[in-house]
């Protein structure tokens, strides 16, 4: 008597769609376009991510050298923070009404994998923390204050120490990057475990890694330009890109069981 045969489909690889250096403009502008269809609710996420900023620049003045490993925990936070930014995304794409209640308890049905993910990068940013920690330490006889570590990263005599600071701080910066891209929004919009949105993430950005570095490069640089006028450019910036985030994952991650997807790659 034949066996039947094994169902294949756990074991297939989540499919991803070819991009190109035009796609993370078109992500911006359609992030732009959910902020502007409800920006009572992206505004309140904006004022979220400017508080962030002003911790950020509290601790930079008392403990500077703790400073790289905060902006980790901003990139620990942000995909948390945006995950009320992906639900009213996702709501806007289906024909729904965004809801700001909605919005705060997106996280209730993803609760245990959120944990899980959020582990996972809560050990990349302790790591971080004492990888910079390690380097002052070497560097210097003791830990400089504010106007101290801003000389050391502009002294040219220090250029061992700002390669090995700034090396350390990408190389970190680019893993959380990596497994963070498209893997909220992932667990918001699938039944996937964290380890699947997590590997598949890593996947599209070792797949296409000129694009993906392209739209990393564009979220830094909008992310310290809105930084500039005492973080009050994230007011518009943060939502923004967070909706723009959304649009990310949608355009990379092919759906399906969506004809409509399929017919669009």
């Amino acid at each position: 008597m034949s066996l039947p045969a094994p169902d294949d489909t756990e074991s297939t690889p989540i499919r991803l769609r070819h991009i190109g250096f035009g796609d993370p403009l078109r992500w911006l502008v359609r992030g732009l376009h959910d902020y502007l269809a409800h920006p009572a609710i992206s505004l309140f996420y904006g004022l979220c991510f400017m508080a962030m900023g002003w911790t950020l620049m509290k601790v930079y003045e008392n403990a500077p050298a703790y400073t790289l490993a905060m902006s980790a925990g901003f990139l620990l936070m942000g995909p948390f923070l945006c995950m009320g930014l992906y639900q009213m995304s996702m709501r806007l794409e289906r024909g729904l009404l965004p809801d700001f209640g909605d919005s705060l308890t997106a996280w209730d049905a993803h609760i245990g994998q959120m944990a899980i993910f959020g582990f996972v990068l809560l050990v990349l940013e302790m790591l971080w923390g004492r990888a910079a920690m390690v380097i002052f330490a070497v560097s210097f006889d003791g830990m400089p204050d504010l106007n101290g570590s801003l000389l050391a990263l502009l002294d040219p005599e220090n250029l061992g120490f700002i390669v090995t600071y700034l090396g350390v701080g990408a190389l970190f910066a680019g893993l959380i990057f990596s497994v963070s891209v498209v893997s909220i929004p992932m667990m918001l919009d699938r039944q996937v475990d964290a380890i699947t949105a997590g590997l598949t993430s890593l996947r599209l950005v070792l797949n296409q890694p000129a694009v993906m570095v392209w739209w990393g490069l564009l979220i830094t640089v909008l992310t310290v330009a809105a930084m500039l006028p005492w973080f009050l450019g994230l007011l518009l910036v943060g939502p923004v890109v967070g909706h723009a985030s959304w649009h990310a994952y949608r355009a990379t991650v092919i759906d399906d069981e969506s004809t409509e997807a399929d017919s669009s790659a």
